[in-house]
């Protein structure tokens, strides 16, 4: 039978910061010979794609949503090199890290200065409860709603609602949220909004003038909305699961929050393929400097990362989980919440 870590297991090992530092630092070197492959085995398919796309929408859209949904899957690939140079992670250069990153940034709606910030905050505040709304999912503790007023408790309940979160959110978030510079941001990062926006306008003229507008649109707009829930997705199931860590800033751990407040989601190897590692999502927070191809290594040579997985089946059990319980350290659903409150009345 399969052994895994438990919390009781890792703490004094992670606690160590010298040891798991040195277990890491192996697998922080960037390759640039697998670097430069990934980026050619994803773009390269990805833009012949578009061409055979194009081709079949002019026989049937229905002959061409199969390959907007492969289109997609190189999207959420190409999300990832993006995402590998926001950290520095890809290339040793930090200027190349930047002109790749600008570049797979305008392929996926997403400016490359602003999103490294927002996601360096999360990063660094992943698992505290006092330092919550800095590029992650909106969560409430059972205290919090319980003490919100009747509105924001409303407005929480569509938020989490699945068709609004996995859905409606996803799209506005890449296709709206992401145009707009933050006025509190610095210069440069409101600069690579604007540049991102320019950019994003150009190529669509440019497609519009080469295969149609109205074909471009459906295109790009279907392609990136898979794409984008996709990417909401595994960013939920990374911090949203069973048994994941939550404390409050004077007890929170930066090593344990990255390995226990973030998730291992074993997938099938070839969803593993296109999502580029990213399910070694509890080794990437203890290091965002380790490039997605290294990151399976990382894992299968030190046991004292090999955490329970996450499954895709059980996957869809973090569809329940509405509120942090604070009291208990777990996540739970409104019905649980629900459950909870009768037994306080009832008690009373």
């Amino acid at each position: 039978m399969e052994q895994f870590m438990t919390q009781e297991n890792t703490k004094p090992f992670l606690t160590n910061k010298a040891a798991w530092k040195q277990a890491i630092a192996p697998y922080q070197r960037p390759n640039l010979r697998r670097s430069l492959w990934q980026i050619a085995n994803t773009l390269i398919p990805y833009a012949l794609l578009w061409v055979i796309m194009v081709l079949t929408m002019r026989v049937s859209f229905w002959l061409t949503l199969p390959f907007i949904v492969l289109a997609a899957g190189f999207l959420v690939r190409t999300f990832i090199i993006f995402h590998d140079c926001g950290h520095g992670a890809y290339f040793a250069n930090r200027r190349v890290n930047e002109i790749v990153g600008f570049i797979t940034g305008v392929l996926v709606f997403t400016p490359y200065f602003s999103w490294r910030h927002g996601h360096a905050l999360h990063h660094a505040s992943s698992g505290d409860l006092d330092r919550r709304g800095a590029g992650d999912i909106w969560m409430m503790t059972v205290e919090e709603y319980l003490t919100a007023p009747a509105w924001k408790r409303f407005v929480y309940r569509v938020y989490r609602n699945p068709v609004v979160l996995f859905i409606i959110a996803p799209v506005f978030l890449f296709v709206i949220v992401e145009r707009i510079p933050n006025r509190y941001g610095k210069q440069r990062e409101r600069r690579s909004v604007i540049l991102a926006d320019v950019t994003l306008l150009l190529v669509a003229i440019l497609m519009s003038l080469l295969i149609g507008f109205k074909t471009y649109i459906i295109l790009q707009v279907l392609a990136m909305g898979l794409a984008a829930t996709a990417g909401v997705w595994l960013f939920y199931v990374q911090h949203q699961y069973e048994g994941v860590y939550w404390q409050r800033h004077g007890d929170w751990d930066y090593a344990m929050a990255a390995v226990e407040g973030s998730s291992f989601y074993k997938l099938p190897k070839v969803l593993q393929w296109f999502t580029g590692n990213i399910g070694f999502h509890h080794i990437h927070h203890l290091s965002p400097r380790i490039p997605n191809y290294n990151l399976e290594q990382c894992h299968n040579e030190n046991p004292q990362f090999q955490v329970a997985p996450i499954t895709l089946r059980d996957s869809f059990k973090s569809l329940h989980f509405r509120l942090w319980d604070e009291a208990n350290n777990r996540l739970i659903s409104f019905r649980q919440f629900r459950q909870m409150q009768a037994q306080t009345t009832a008690a009373a």
